[in-house]
């Protein structure tokens, strides 16, 4: 019966972990925008740093915009990243806590609520550096 009882909190506890899991899936599909954004820009520039000294100072404003979304992509990156660690730290101390017999609910809480502070936090990044982008193209036209 012991065998029993263990085997149906287990399960409590995937049920549990469900939801950041889906959460972990999300920020995933964020990280491989990010990336490919990222990406993007790099090529950008490296195709602008090898123009001739002339065409190249006629990028120059191109250029510090490019570095500056490459900057925002970058802390949106690391923040997006930092709470998708934090999301497995959660699921890690549901089962932890679980097998151990102790209650990480104020670590869950603690972790949990860092990690939504780091995805609004690289969220926002992500808008700046949208703008950036779309900036040139509303001067543009």
């Amino acid at each position: 019966m012991d065998k029993l009882v263990d085997v149906s909190s287990v399960a409590h506890v995937i049920q549990l972990a469900v939801a950041p899991v889906f959460l972990l899936t999300g920020i995933g599909a964020i990280l491989g925008v990010l990336s490919t954004r990222l990406a993007r820009v790099i090529d950008r520039y490296r195709v602008l740093s090898i123009m001739e000294e002339m065409e190249r100072i006629a990028h120059k404003a191109e250029m510090h915009n490019l570095v500056t979304r490459s900057r925002w992509i970058h802390w949106s990156i690391m923040l997006c990243t930092v709470c998708a660690l934090l999301v497995c730290v959660v699921i890690v101390a549901l089962f932890a806590g679980a097998e151990m017999g102790r209650d990480p609910s104020l670590l869950i809480a603690v972790a949990f609520t860092t990690a939504m502070l780091a995805l609004v936090a690289g969220l926002v990044c992500f808008l700046r550096e949208i703008a950036l982008a779309t900036g040139v193209i509303s001067r543009a036209g």
